[in-house]
């Protein structure tokens, strides 16, 4: 099983453009980088569970209805009477999306750690606000750090929201201090110009392989025994970018999990020829994504694979 650990919140995504200069309607979609991989995970078919705090409003119950849907264990949800999350997107003329958050007082930030993660959990994933917005951040973090001492694999996607982060150059200190948990790093090309684009430092303090995202050029991957694959990005319509990143995780665990490489020395035995199968399997999921509104990854079937 795959733990994804993290916040679940609503995206407000514009309805087209505001008619005559006014404001555009808001459309409310599930969403938050760690939901959206859960989410992805559970429609390519991989045994998945959600670990996080959500509100017990509306929201939230159309929150995890979604991930009930595509089969991803609830268990470790805890529940609180806090509002949801709200992140209100911009959608550039690109399809990129930019978000302003409301966020104080929500369900997610008073998340606890929990005991224990299931028995036969194979990796843990984290990333995005979660690991921003305390007390909650430091509760995730010390998920991370215990279940990297357990041996669990585990994937960080920090998926940087410059917005959130009051002290740039501490974040980047704590980022830092995550590398030695870390099994696999997974950035955006923007995300890792913003701190500070060290690749072969970040490698030499922990993670055995870096994906790097670089939107409509491709994704590559470093890895610590020195080598570098890349593959081009699959050409769509683009919608807009939301869950792009997310899909890329949830692509990259379930081609690791089929291959039997959740383990951080597995990745280093990998080959030029198996990672480019691995990133060119994680460009198409991020594809068809892109080429629709809101974060709706594919379900397997769409990828020619078996599954829901």
């Amino acid at each position: 099983m795959i733990v994804v650990a993290g916040e679940a919140l609503i995206d407000l995504v514009p309805d087209g453009p505001g008619g005559d200069g006014g404001l555009p309607a808001l459309l409310p979609r599930c969403g938050g980088g760690p939901y959206n991989t859960a989410l992805a995970l559970g429609r390519l078919g991989t045994a998945t569970a959600f670990c996080s705090r959500v509100s017990a409003d509306a929201f939230g119950e159309a929150l995890l209805g979604g991930l009930r849907v595509a089969g991803v264990d609830l268990s470790l949800v805890q529940r609180g009477p806090e509002p949801t999350t709200l992140a209100v997107a911009a959608i550039g003329a690109d399809g990129s999306a930019g978000y302003g958050f409301y966020a104080d007082g929500t369900a997610d930030r008073l998340f606890a750690l929990p005991d224990a993660l299931p028995d036969g959990t194979g990796a843990l994933c984290l990333g995005t606000c979660s690991l921003v917005l305390e007390p909650g951040a430091s509760a995730y973090e010390a998920l991370l750090r215990r279940e990297s001492r357990r041996g669990v694999f585990t994937l960080l996607d920090p998926n940087i929201r410059p917005g959130l982060i009051p002290d740039a150059d501490a974040y980047r200190a704590r980022f830092r201090s995550w590398l030695p948990y870390v099994s696999l790093l997974k950035v955006s090309a923007e995300d890792a110009a913003w701190l500070g684009g060290d690749v072969p430092g970040w490698l030499a303090a922990g993670p055995a392989a870096v994906v790097v995202t670089r939107g409509g050029e491709g994704v590559s991957v470093h890895t610590r025994s020195g080598g570098t694959y890349e593959v081009p990005a699959h050409r769509v319509d683009v919608a807009d970018t939301i869950g792009a990143g997310d899909t890329v995780n949830a692509a990259l665990l379930h081609r690791l999990a089929r291959l039997g490489a959740l383990r951080h020395a597995s990745l280093t035995a990998l080959d030029g020829a198996a990672w480019r199968a691995i990133l060119d399997f994680a460009a198409r999921a991020a594809a068809v994504t892109c080429s629709r509104p809101g974060a709706e990854p594919p379900y397997a079937t769409e990828l020619g694979e078996g599954g829901r």
